[in-house]
């Protein structure tokens, strides 16, 4: 009797030990939230909001979320495009992102969104967040987030990415994050990026550890940022899709990750940082990972405690799909990321 006790005991400890490492996964129909171990950013939410047709932020961005809640010690809700006729993923759905509301609660927003036309009720929640002046990390398509084709006169139609509306030229992607969509300045399939760090700002806390990238995704034309951006990184053409394909010299470098204040409907400034990368094969590069997880720490104002290196490992395998339009893996649910 007394080894059985000694037995019941042990085993209850072994599975207490064993749930102490991982963070919790709770997931509704229609999102995932993991909510994260000790670490820095223990007690602060980020939300991520995914939904693009091309580029697997349905992949991504929970990888990413995963690393911030097991590592760091984040919530992380992670939202998806849901259709709501099966509840699965369907980054094609350009009109519905259930989950928007937990926004109410974030110290951030991660995003990588394209050419979304969210119904009033969900695009409210964005924009509340953002006139409340709270910090965005906004990644590669994200420039152009917006895009209301179908009803132009609805109030959220200066938000697009090609709006004129005064005020708003460019959408959100030019007045909030400092840039909408130009065009591709890399041959798009065809050249990867090699990414060449600022130097003036190689001290910057966003930029500790962070030393070599190189992603498949080409270098976006970027126009005209605003004057209080500040360049991170630039980035140069590669002739070929491999990280040791030649750098081409004909094309110019361009900025493909920044940060700005914006100033908000609310009078604060708001924290943006934005990358014209973070396609889910991008962010099989290591400092990529690094760049982006050092920016969350930096938004919600924890760059004072970024290591030198800080630990950016995958949790459990990633294995993402190649970016491509219609590419994206049918039948996944948000609890396939649990």
């Amino acid at each position: 009797m007394k080894n059985k006790k000694i037995y019941r005991l042990f085993a209850i400890m072994m599975i207490l030990f064993m749930n102490a490492g991982s963070a919790i996964a709770q997931t509704s129909a229609q999102w995932i939230v993991y909510q994260g171990n000790e670490g820095p950013g223990k007690g602060k939410h980020i939300v991520f909001v995914s939904g693009d047709e091309e580029y697997r932020s349905e992949e991504g961005l929970p990888m990413l979320a995963k690393i911030l809640a097991e590592r760091h010690g984040f919530k992380c809700t992670v939202l998806f495009a849901i259709d709501p006729k099966t509840n699965l993923i369907d980054p094609n759905h350009q009109t519905n992102i259930p989950g928007l509301e937990h926004l109410k609660t974030a110290d951030l927003m991660v995003m990588l969104l394209r050419f979304r036309e969210l119904p009033d009720e969900q695009m409210k929640h964005i924009i509340d967040y953002t006139n409340a002046g709270k910090p965005i990390v906004a990644l590669r398509t994200s420039t152009h987030a917006f895009s209301y084709s179908r009803n132009k006169e609805n109030p959220y139609a200066k938000y697009s990415y090609n709006s004129k509306v005064k005020g708003w030229e460019g959408g959100y992607g030019k007045q909030v994050l400092g840039e909408t969509w130009i065009n591709h300045h890399g041959a798009h399939t065809k050249e990867g990026t090699r990414v060449l760090i600022n130097g003036i700002v190689k001290n910057h806390p966003i930029l500790r550890g962070v030393k070599d990238i190189w992603t498949p995704t080409d270098v976006y034309g970027i126009l005209d940022l605003p004057n209080d951006a500040q360049v991170l990184t630039f980035g140069q053409t590669t002739i070929g899709m491999t990280p040791t394909s030649p750098l081409s010299f004909e094309k110019s470098v361009m900025p493909v990750a920044w940060i700005r204040s914006y100033s908000s409907a609310s009078g604060k400034k708001a924290k943006i940082f934005n990358t014209t990368m973070g396609s889910s094969v991008d962010l099989l590069s290591e400092d990529l990972r690094r760049l982006v997880v050092n920016a969350c720490y930096w938004g919600t104002g924890l760059d004072q405690q970024i290591p030198e290196r800080n630990n950016v490992q995958t949790v459990g395998e990633y294995n993402p799909t190649m970016f491509g339009f219609g590419k994206y893996q049918k039948g996944l649910s948000p609890a396939t990321f649990e």
